[in-house]
């Protein structure tokens, strides 16, 4: 028997409003620590809005959000900056400073959140590109690099502060199958021999099949989650026809 895997993040009847408009009702799930967990579901089923929440750009209605024990909406000034500080982002975009270079770029979480030497924050930045593949592109400008390098780059920027937990939006948007299959076996090569935990949104089955441990699907019909395991086993298993038609890219009129 495999030992029990350490939680790393809990959320709690987390509640999401906008505009007076329900987005998330009472949604509650826990992730285990190095587990790559996936967030799913069909357009508008409140997948981005979870993640700001997650990191930290929204409050709830009502609700917690723990990570690593400590519950990042009830926490304040530098207690929260505190729980920010260990975990990393990657936005949809990459969100690369177009006028910095790369190792600029990868180097300006150093810069503004440790008091280490230039030299020290030169090293550290290298060993972060280094381990996404792109030790010989610190002197170009984003706009010289593909797409998938771009997303590269911007994870070594989310792993520059040694994130305990790494949160990427739609990693695979935009790129051809290739690159996006390349991006999957990063992400599975840095969960292995860094043991970051990653919380992925993603559509993306291809994707979602190769990398995740765990997901869950959220539906914007309830308002909260419908299925939650491994992707394969929802697939060939679940009792919900909504989550078969999900992961079988079916037709209503098929499931």
């Amino acid at each position: 028997m495999q030992p029990e895997q350490r939680e790393i993040i809990r959320v709690e009847d987390l509640t999401v409003t906008y505009n007076s408009q329900m987005i998330l009702d009472h949604v509650s799930f826990t992730v285990a620590a190095g587990d790559v967990f996936v967030i799913l579901g069909g357009s508008g089923s409140g997948k981005s809005t979870l993640l700001k929440h997650l990191i930290g750009l929204y409050k709830p209605a009502s609700g917690h959000i723990l990570i690593n024990g400590e519950d990042i909406i009830a926490a304040e000034g530098r207690d929260r900056l505190a729980i920010l500080r260990k975990i990393g982002v990657m936005y949809q975009s990459s969100a690369l400073f177009g006028s910095m270079t790369v190792l600029e770029n990868v180097s300006l979480p150093l810069e503004e959140f440790t008091a280490l030497p230039s030299d020290a924050i030169r090293l550290i930045a290298l060993i972060k590109l280094k381990q996404v593949g792109l030790e010989n592109f610190g002197n170009h400008m984003p706009s010289e690099l593909s797409g998938g390098m771009q997303k590269r780059a911007a994870i070594a920027r989310a792993m520059a502060l040694d994130p305990r937990v790494l949160f990427l939006d739609e990693p695979s948007a935009g790129l051809d199958p290739i690159t996006s299959a390349e991006l999957d076996e990063l992400i599975l090569s840095l969960s292995r021999t860094l043991k970051i935990t990653f919380v992925i949104v993603s559509h993306e089955l291809s994707s979602i099949f190769t990398i995740a441990d765990r997901v869950i699907m959220l539906d914007k019909q309830t308002k909260g989650i419908v299925a939650t395991g491994h992707p394969h086993e929802l697939r060939d298993h679940s009792d919900n026809p909504r989550v078969r038609q999900f992961f079988s890219r079916l037709p209503s009129s098929r499931t």
